[in-house]
């Protein structure tokens, strides 16, 4: 599975938009949807995205960095999430659990901890405007 650019942000506009899958990977064990899209009104230059990602059994991701500027919440919405980011430790986040990913983090490790159960969760960035690429896979 490559992850070669997860998500190419496009011209972030100035009002809430919805978007089908996005075509993040040669594989269909891992899906990415951009659920939401907008400029932060009061902090000019800097906007929100909503992406939820949605593993498969065993599935993961390869390693990868996002955009230099995107501080990252990321939010386990089902199922159990394996994550690695920079120098931390690896941990497993359950559904309703959370972390964090400062602007220049690397991610590691990103996958579901089940061999049997699908997992999701929700990455919202707060990033600068037009900032691309979203993600990048590191080689």
């Amino acid at each position: 599975m490559k992850f070669r650019t997860v998500i190419a942000a496009t011209r972030v506009a100035p009002a809430f938009s919805m978007a089908g899958p996005i075509n993040v990977h040669d594989s269909e064990a891992e899906t990415a949807t951009k659920n939401f899209e907008a400029a932060i009104p009061n902090i000019p230059g800097k906007s929100l995205i909503a992406v939820e990602v949605d593993y498969a059994p065993g599935a993961a991701s390869v390693p990868h960095t996002h955009a230099k500027s995107a501080f990252i919440y990321a939010y386990v919405i089902s199922g159990a999430i394996e994550s690695k980011v920079n120098d931390g430790e690896t941990r497993i986040y359950l559904a309703g659990e959370s972390w964090s990913e400062p602007p220049g983090a690397i991610h590691s490790i990103s996958r579901n901890a089940s061999k049997t159960e699908p997992a999701k969760l929700l990455a919202i960035f707060v990033l600068d405007t037009n900032h691309n690429p979203l993600t990048t896979s590191i080689k």
